[in-house]
């Protein structure tokens, strides 16, 4: 009969120590809070204390380091500087078995869990879960784990979606918040509502009478930077893109759109631009306003109106001078120059191009000015009736009343009766969608009208202010007054000059 010699394990196939000689395992804890309230830092701080001592008294362990992550959520690793150094110090063999409060502390996304538990397996890494009383290198570990795990992050869920829930009913409640350490002019007040910050407000207030004295975001974005005005976050250089979203958001006027943006996931905390998938609310007179509603719409009709025609700030010029033969801009040309004799002249951009030869003069810029002095000097005589005309303009054009709201009502009636008729049928669904394609037209023509009217009211609202500012014709030539007052210069071919007011006043030069 064979004789049959049991060989014992000298190895635990599990941990990959030694069964016959006593090794230390290499021990490390992780400890988390996800907020910074002081109650959560107290217990961050007790955690590490805890951990210190609870792996230094035993004996069969050697202790590593207390990995932390102090404010950060635990539903995604992505962000956890801690962790993830722990981690790859696990997966590099510094450590051997990982102790952590719960299975919550240690991740709410299942799938981040288990990853991330799987992989320390492999590398002969264990967790210790000291609530749940879970070890990983248990046979049951893994079943419990993902049980704690799924609870855990439908915990996160619940969490999110009454969050989500509040901040809604916060919208429309009206009640306004903003990202005060990042927004440029305002401050939370006392009853918790913004309130505006002097020397920043004039900041605001510059850049949007840059913009309307004809400069482009990027030329405004190089003044401030040259100034030495810091950014709305502290920082020496301005870009565009800060400068254009501060021209272009409604909280400046004392109104605030909320909502702009939604949640995507609760796990990745990824968000989108709002398209019209969750409501949007509209506060208007939410907070004190730094730029005038008519500034503030004038800025926005010549946003549009520069993204329709061709525009430039390198000359005050440029858009504004028309040739009176063929409707082209008058552009700037240099003539000589490499010598002395180097001048700059404005002259058609179509003056020799095609069969026809335009026959309109070219213009020098002191001759531009001289001829806008004179003109103005005619439009200043007139001030008392331009003052006159343009508030009684103003007057008509607020009085008329927007039906926008009523064709937005009628448009949604319209459309639940053709969402009726898919689910249920029907036999007006021609008629139906005749109704609603003429509704939406209707629609369309009235938003152009309104936006229009809002462009009209600010060109009134402008000249109003400058002429108010401005006690006595102009001996030199203001830049200023000509980008706010002038809406064009037509030149036409026996040299005469025609010059357009923003009220519709034309002058003969």
């Amino acid at each position: 009969m064979p004789k049959v010699t049991v060989i014992p394990p000298s190895i635990n196939r599990t941990t990959r120590q030694s069964t016959t000689t006593p090794t230390r395992r290499k021990v490390a804890a992780y400890a988390r809070v996800s907020t910074d309230f002081e109650e959560q830092l107290t217990s961050y701080e007790a955690q590490i204390s805890y951990y210190t001592n609870y792996i230094q008294r035993n004996p069969d362990w050697e202790f590593v380091k207390i990995y932390t992550d102090e404010g950060i959520s635990a539903t995604s690793t992505k962000h956890r500087e801690g962790f993830n150094s722990m981690i790859a110090d696990a997966l590099d063999g510094k450590i051997d078995l990982i102790i952590t409060k719960s299975v919550s502390r240690f991740a709410r996304n299942t799938v981040d869990s288990l990853t991330t538990i799987r992989k320390l397996k492999e590398h002969h890494v264990e967790c210790f879960f000291e609530k749940e009383n879970i070890w990983t290198f248990d046979s049951k570990g893994e079943l419990l784990i993902t049980i704690m795990s799924s609870l855990a992050q439908e915990e996160s869920r619940s969490i999110s979606e009454n969050v989500t829930w509040g901040q809604r009913k916060r919208f429309a409640d009206g009640k306004v918040s903003l990202p005060y350490a990042h927004f440029l002019g305002y401050r939370k007040g006392e009853n918790g509502l913004p309130e505006i910050v002097p020397e920043e407000a004039e900041t605001v207030r510059y850049i949007y009478q840059r913009f309307i004295d004809g400069l482009t975001p990027y030329k405004i974005a190089n003044e401030l930077t040259a100034q030495g005005v810091p950014t709305p976050c502290g920082k020496e250089k301005w870009s565009a893109s800060t400068v254009k979203s501060i021209l272009t958001n409604e909280k400046y006027k004392g109104d605030a759109l909320l909502q702009k943006k939604f949640t995507v996931d609760f796990l990745t905390k990824k968000q989108q631009i709002n398209e019209g998938q969750v409501p949007q609310y509209y506060v208007e007179n939410s907070h004190p306003a730094i730029i005038t509603p008519e500034e503030f719409d004038f800025v926005q009709s010549e946003f549009q109106k520069r993204c329709v025609k061709p525009y430039s700030s390198t000359s005050i010029y440029a858009t504004k001078i028309i040739c009176g033969d063929c409707g082209s801009y008058f552009g700037a040309k240099v003539w000589h120059s490499n010598s002395k004799y180097r001048r700059v002249i404005y002259q058609c951009n179509s003056k020799f191009k095609g069969s026809h030869f335009c026959t309109t003069p070219h213009l020098y810029e002191p001759e531009i000015q001289e001829k806008f002095l004179q003109a103005f000097a005619q439009y200043f005589s007139q001030k008392d009736a331009v003052i006159k005309n343009c508030q009684f303009a103003l007057t008509r054009l607020k009085k008329q009343e927007s039906k926008k709201a009523e064709l937005q009502d009628e448009l949604v009636a319209v459309n639940e009766k053709l969402k009726d008729y898919i689910q249920h049928g029907g036999e007006n669904f021609d008629a139906l969608n005749a109704k609603y394609e003429e509704l939406s037209a209707k629609l369309d023509a009235e938003e152009t009208a309104e936006s229009d009217r809002k462009r009209r009211i600010a060109k009134m609202q402008k000249i109003l202010l400058m002429l108010k500012k401005t006690d006595s014709v102009l001996e030199t030539f203001d830049e200023s007054v000509w980008n706010a007052v002038l809406e064009n210069l037509t030149v036409f071919h026996d040299g005469s000059l025609v010059f357009l007011f923003r009220d519709g006043t034309e002058i003969k030069v």
